[in-house]
């Protein structure tokens, strides 16, 4: 359902597949939300495993609105993620790569 190529990441909430991607305005919202940083120290405590839960959801609720939902952090908050924190963190990470790399052979 999700194309990697195009930046989608694919999460299932309470059972239901979905689409998230960081699209600018996600972005946007998720720099305009961060306390402390930039999206750039955002990556950075990525690639050194220094993230925290606040991280995660932040980037999680801002894919999701990129992909298209309608809900708000709090709501992430009520749903199950399909395999729990530790798909939340992997989902959170594959946003940042995806809306960073250039798929090759472009």
């Amino acid at each position: 359902m999700a194309n990697p190529w195009t930046g989608e990441v694919a999460i299932r909430l309470d059972g239901e597949a979905r689409v998230a991607k960081l699209t600018l305005g996600a972005l946007a919202e998720l720099e305009a939300g961060l306390q402390t940083g930039t999206l750039i120290e955002l990556v950075e405590r990525f690639e050194a495993g220094r993230f925290s839960t606040r991280d995660v959801l932040m980037l999680v609720v801002a894919g999701l609105r990129g992909g298209g939902w309608t809900g708000t952090a709090a709501d992430l908050l009520k749903v199950e993620i399909g395999g729990g924190p530790v798909e939340a963190a992997r989902v959170a990470a594959e946003l940042l790569a995806r809306a960073f790399t250039v798929p090759e052979g472009l």
